[in-house]
């Protein structure tokens, strides 16, 4: 079935997937609060260049537990890390490109303007927080002739210079910031992949290719042996 969730839509629900809450939250399109304006000057931003531009921003009630999860007293961890794997996330919606460092700041002129689309973000009638994001190329995600098809097929030239981090991984697990920090010479970290499984070849962070790990003149390297399909990399 062919999606017809705009850009921002499609942005918003990856957002919520990743995002670090107590409870599952939901969206819907903001119509103004007083409370939103008040709390607009420490927003968590970040800008997304690539084949469709975008502005976001996150603003929480209460950033308290994200404070706390980061372990802000000891300086090793900031809330906009801990805040960026949902911002990720939600640029995926955006096809290839590079997200930029997200930091914490005044996105007044982002929420006020009249070509971002912004989002409540609640559970049970409780608001949580908002999510704004502003496409530089508006659209429809899916169907023939939309914005993510003409892009991808025809518009890379323009950011071809582009310079995007290349990642081989191979394996993930997921910890606690306690258990991060609690980290000693020798320990052991276990990943969720078997010896001898291919390892997964990410581009900024997208996964776009598998591998196996080899030795060249005693360096690390991967041979390819499986270009995944664009429109999976950008599932």
């Amino acid at each position: 079935m062919i999606s017809s969730q705009s850009i921002p839509e499609v942005a918003v629900d990856a957002l919520l997937r990743v995002l670090p809450t107590t409870v599952p939250l939901q969206a819907r399109e903001h119509s103004g609060s007083v409370e939103l304006t008040s709390r607009v000057e420490s927003a968590v931003v970040a800008s997304f260049v690539g084949t469709t531009s975008a502005d976001l921003a996150v603003v929480l009630v209460d950033s308290t537990s994200l404070d706390a999860a980061a372990g802000v007293s000891s300086g090793v961890v900031s809330s906009e890390d801990v805040l960026r794997p949902a911002l990720e996330s939600a640029s995926s919606a955006l096809g290839i490109g590079v997200l930029g460092d997200a930091r914490v700041e005044d996105a007044s002129a982002l929420f006020a303007a009249k070509d971002t689309q912004v989002f409540e973000l609640s559970a049970d009638g409780v608001v949580a927080g908002w999510f704004a994001i502003r496409v530089r190329q508006n659209g429809v995600v899916g169907g023939p002739g939309s914005v993510g098809d003409r892009n991808t097929l025809g518009n890379l030239g323009r950011i071809s210079n582009v310079e995007m981090s290349l990642t081989v991984e191979i394996g993930r697990t997921r910890m606690s910031v306690r258990d991060v920090l609690a980290l000693t010479p020798g320990a052991v970290v276990e990943l969720d992949r078997s010896a001898g499984a291919p390892a997964d070849i990410l581009l900024n962070g997208r996964l776009i290719a598998h591998g196996d790990i080899v030795v060249v003149d005693q360096d690390y390297a991967v041979r390819i042996t499986q270009i995944l399909d664009v429109a999976d990399g950008l599932s």
